[in-house]
């Protein structure tokens, strides 16, 4: 029904007496009429108890629900008593409700200090850190038990995830190694030119892939393509409830879940690291052929005059340790997953970076330990 043009407008009076205000609300509060601003009517008064009544109140909406908010949050600002008892209990529950929409999108606290910042940021690393040593020595825990007893491992699931993460990883391996032997390749070709030791390429060659290229590649191919598939099947599984349902009856998701695809990437890294080594020297083999007109079997002869048994033996500790790595990061990132869709996928997205960083730090490691014992 059209409203009555004849009502009257909103009105709030505002009275003092013995220390305490008085604002009584009247008239028709409505959204589309000029609003009525308490910051004007308070402008200049003190009182220790603001109390609000109703008057000869015609009609309301959301309008003065409004007002009376900004009475509410004027005295909060300014520490005094603000007594609605006069009010409805209608609108004190609107009240109340509004209150809570203010309180659910409060601003989040901006006031942080750089110290603060990074006591925050410290903990967190403490936190980060504290998971992951956790997670390892629960890793170390089931394998202890499965080597005291083996008829407690899954050899079936262990097998299926070394062919997932070894042969059909193959395609992928080999066209990444290879054209890292090329690129290598042509790098050197360039500068041994220059000093006419063309011939050494074979050495360069040789020694890169098996000692850093070969391990460091395959291991980051498999953190992109194995360590994200590990951390999205068994975040999905968190998400699906299947993991509570395997503690539920009693099985231990480490030596169901974790332990079998551990095993089968420090399996498998190995191999793929030594299949690795030998595309990026092919790679290199035929650069030198091209490039330097290098026969094959001169680039071969002189390749093995550098390359020995330690330079592939670092190779493959590296290999076996950057495995463990992706298999532990795939799967720690997994169990940590939040029980939802997008939480599937930030997992997926760290347990990527987690390993490719623990890959660069252990080679790091590995590259100060071998040069102290001589390797």
């Amino acid at each position: 029904m059209p409203e009555d043009v004849e009502s009257p407008p909103a009105r709030a009076s505002v009275s003092a007496a013995e220390g305490e205000l008085h604002v009584e609300l009247a008239g028709t509060w409505r959204l589309h009429d000029p609003r009525v601003r308490w910051e004007a009517l308070a402008r200049g008064e003190s009182a220790q108890r603001v109390r609000v009544q109703i008057g000869d109140l015609t009609a309301w909406d959301s309008s003065l629900l409004l007002f009376v908010d900004e009475i509410v949050r004027w005295c909060a600002g300014r520490g005094l008593i603000c007594d609605l008892a006069a009010l409805p209990d209608s609108m004190r529950r609107l009240l109340r409700q509004l209150e809570a929409g203010h309180a659910a999108v409060a601003p989040a606290e901006r006031s942080h200090t750089l110290l603060t910042a990074v006591g925050v940021s410290a903990q967190y690393l403490v936190r980060q850190a504290r998971g992951i040593f956790q997670f390892v020595g629960e890793c170390v825990d089931s394998g202890l038990h499965v080597i005291l007893r083996p008829s407690t491992f899954r050899w079936r699931d262990c097998l299926y995830e070394m062919q997932q993460c070894g042969a059909m990883a193959l395609p992928i391996v080999s066209l990444i190694s290879f054209l890292v032997g090329l690129t290598l390749g042509y790098s050197g070709a360039v500068v041994l030119r220059r000093f006419g030791g063309d011939i050494y390429i074979a050495d360069i060659l040789g020694v890169a892939m098996t000692r850093e290229m070969g391990a460091v590649m395959a291991a980051i191919v498999l953190a992109g393509r194995t360590g994200a598939a590990f951390a999205a099947q068994i975040g999905s599984m968190k998400a699906n409830e299947e993991i509570d349902a395997l503690t539920t009856l009693g099985i231990p998701p480490m030596r169901f879940l974790v332990l079998p695809r551990i095993v089968a990437l420090g399996v498998m890294m190995p191999l793929l690291a030594i299949y690795a080594n030998c595309l990026g020297v092919v790679g290199g083999m035929v650069v030198a052929r091209t490039v330097l007109d290098i026969s094959p079997t001169a680039y071969w002869v002189e390749m093995l005059t550098i390359v020995d048994v330690a330079d592939l033996s670092v190779g493959l500790i590296k290999a076996v340790a950057f495995g463990l790595i992706v298999g532990i990061a795939g799967c720690m990132r997994g169990l940590q997953a939040e029980r939802s869709a997008a939480g599937v996928g930030r997992a997926a997205t760290s347990a990527v970076v987690t390993a490719i960083l623990f890959i660069i730090l252990a080679d790091a490691v590995f590259a100060v330990v071998f040069q102290t014992v001589g390797l």
